[in-house]
């Protein structure tokens, strides 16, 4: 299983042709208690950098970039009654988003975990 992150904090989980897309711990953390999230539409295309989901918490909201291009195929629909999902386990049940890649080159472009780490200290 691969991840790659993004600067804004974004992650994507690679499982064939798929990514999960959700927000690192780190960002989660940074944002505080998450009380709303906007979640794309499924079938939206995007292109890498596009603003595709909005996260509210108590301290601010945050708009999530897409970390490649592609297709939303699948949401988390648990976000819109628990968005606190993604403070309790943001890499897992906190996921936002599913996208099926365009161009998978594009991964190329993102840290790896080692890199992500660095990057975020």
């Amino acid at each position: 299983m691969t991840v790659k992150y993004t600067e804004d904090h974004e992650y994507i989980r690679i499982e064939g042709t798929t990514g999960i897309v959700g927000i690192t711990d780190y960002a989660q953390s940074q944002l505080g208690d998450i009380v709303f999230v906007e979640v794309p539409a499924v079938g939206k295309q995007v292109k890498k950098g596009d603003e595709t989901a909005v996260v509210e918490s108590v301290k601010a909201a945050s708009e999530i970039y897409a970390p490649v291009s592609g297709t939303v195929v699948g949401v988390n629909d648990k976000l819109s009654s628990d968005p606190a999902l993604i403070n309790q386990d943001p890499m897992g049940e906190g996921w936002m988003f599913q996208i099926e890649l365009s161009d998978a080159a594009e991964l190329d472009g993102l840290m790896d975990e080692a890199a992500y780490a660095e990057f975020a200290k």
